[in-house]
């Protein structure tokens, strides 16, 4: 019987990427699922997600299903002097779930070259990225940056080697406020601290950025890593002729210890996280004893599926995006969060009335507001639902959403501490036991610090804690104190000042960028 069978969108976009990858030299690598667990116990960092699945083998041997398909293809080539491996695959990997503790098997589409790496293959294998996203029914955005150039901008300022990481984090964080922190504790003067922010911060359509990166980089980064750089976006202006718009921006980073040259990732409407992530991973290849350079990219194939971008147009995933969607912490300060938002120019009066709504709209401002708990705000934001929002520091040091901070918007000021008991004295031949909600902020600090704990987690009435004899010390929010005095418990130390920062999701910045600039522009200005 003749059965008439209809590939799924997502075997087609496989079938297009397959003949589009072997057209120009590329050969399929097949890999087993399984893999020695050492393979990646030695270089986590290098993983998208953390946790492994592991299993004993036959033989006794400790084995992993593959979290990652880039490591086993490093360990399965050689180095050939004057051949370059061209390598593309699709295969499934085994990861945690995004924001759940279960594993889930993804499918995963991407290339590696590997050898003699130069301007030309550097120039190749980004192209091939911009050709895969071309592929997907939706117009996307390509964001490239140059991790030799940013290192070099540190050691042009003088930032010292152990502060490098904490920087590099801060600059993948948009965060500029904190940025300026850390350059006033260095000692830079106002002049320099400008400079500095205005080159980390650079963004632009690569077309204006061939032109102006030249200046703004002189004297700052290698000629060598500049010219690198400046070479690969002037060829892929003159080649990219397909939808997918190109912007370079120095946000772009990844972990310094694999990734040494170009990185770019890929975005699409509608999804709140990179569709596509690559770049140049020579750090690799030494830290695995490799002689070859690298460069390769990977697609998400997973998230086309799971946002359904094949049954969504062009034109739908544009109208999903009309309105900046901005999450609001319910209460006072989410009262006088949007007294300031609508200052800066996104009003939405509606929003004060006596209702019982949670969501409410301005088309003319452009602006949707809803309330959330505060807790929550940067949940909304991280997984896409929210471009934008505004969420206490506590919130961001104890979950670390993967989320831009943007502002320090200097309402709802308070203090995370530790307190205890007036006359509390510690005896440090046991472990402290702490009480807390803040478990990660805790433990952190207390680590920084040598200290050996326990933590009691509470959800509230966390105070009681110490007169009742359950904890030794607390560690939680302090405002005024008067709690804390009215039960002669006081503040023992101050872990770190806490206030309300404006947060946005990282994949919805690069198609709202002139509303959220918009947005800083007025909010800074108060």
């Amino acid at each position: 019987m003749n059965r008439d069978y209809k590939l799924l969108p997502e075997e087609q976009l496989n079938f297009s990427l397959r003949a589009l990858y072997e057209e120009n030299g590329y050969s399929r690598y097949r890999m087993n699922k399984f893999e020695e667990y050492d393979l990646y116990a030695g270089h986590r960092d290098f993983l998208a997600a953390d946790g492994v699945i592991t299993f004993t083998d036959l033989s006794g041997k400790l084995m992993a299903l593959k979290p990652d398909v880039t490591l086993s293809i490093v360990k399965n080539t050689r180095d050939r002097e004057g051949v370059s491996d061209r390598l593309y695959y699709n295969e499934n990997v085994y990861r945690a779930a995004r924001g759940k503790d279960t594993f889930r098997e993804i499918p995963q589409t991407g290339l590696e070259l590997i050898g003699n790496v130069g301007d030309r293959e550097r120039e190749e294998v980004v192209i091939l990225a911009l050709q895969t996203l071309d592929m997907v029914p939706v117009r996307g955005m390509l964001q490239i940056s140059h991790l030799g150039i940013l290192l070099d901008v540190l050691r042009s300022f003088g930032i010292p080697e152990d502060e490098r990481n904490a920087v590099i984090r801060l600059i993948g964080e948009k965060n500029r406020h904190e940025l300026v922190k850390v350059l006033q504790e260095l000692g830079f003067s106002g002049e320099q601290r400008e400079l500095f922010i205005d080159v980390i911060s650079y963004r632009a359509p690569a077309e204006r950025a061939v032109k102006e990166l030249p200046s703004l980089l002189y004297d700052l980064a290698d000629p060598a890593h500049a010219q690198e750089f400046g070479k690969l976006l002037s060829e892929t202006v003159e080649k990219n002729s397909g939808n997918t718009e190109v912007f370079v921006d120095f946000s772009v980073v990844d972990d310094i210890h694999y990734y040494d040259g170009v990185v770019f990732k890929g975005f699409l409407p509608g999804i709140p996280e990179s569709v596509l992530s690559g770049g140049s991973y020579n750090a690799l290849m030494k830290k695995m004893q490799r002689k070859s350079s690298a460069i390769g990219f990977a697609l998400y194939v997973d998230l086309l599926t799971e946002y359904d971008v094949f049954g969504t147009s062009e034109k739908a995933s544009r109208e999903g995006t009309a309105y900046l969607n901005v999450a609001l912490p319910k209460g006072r300060l989410g009262e006088k969060v949007y007294r300031a938002f609508a200052d800066a120019g996104f009003p939405c009066e509606e929003l004060l009335s006596d209702s019982r709504k949670l969501v409410f709209e301005n088309p003319g401002a452009g602006v949707r507001y809803f309330w959330v708990k505060p807790s929550d705000v940067a949940i909304y934001v991280e997984r896409g639902a929210a471009d934008v929002g505004v969420v206490g520091k506590d919130i961001l040091l104890e979950y670390r959403p993967d989320v831009y901070e943007l502002l320090d918007l200097g309402l709802g000021k308070c203090r995370m501490c530790v307190a205890g008991r007036e006359d509390f004295t510690d005896d440090t031949r046991r472990s402290l036991r702490v009480a807390t909600k803040f478990q990660r902020i805790a433990s952190d600090y207390f680590r920084s610090i040598g200290r050996d704990i326990d933590i009691i987690h509470l959800n509230g009435s966390i105070e009681i804690a110490p007169i009742l004899g359950l904890s030794d010390v607390i560690v939680d929010i302090v405002e005024t104190g008067t709690t804390l005095r009215e039960n002669d418990l006081s503040v023992l130390t101050e872990i770190v000042p806490i206030s309300a920062r404006l947060i946005a999701n990282k994949a919805a910045y690069p198609f709202r960028a002139k509303e959220i600039a918009k947005l800083l522009s007025g909010l800074s200005e108060k």
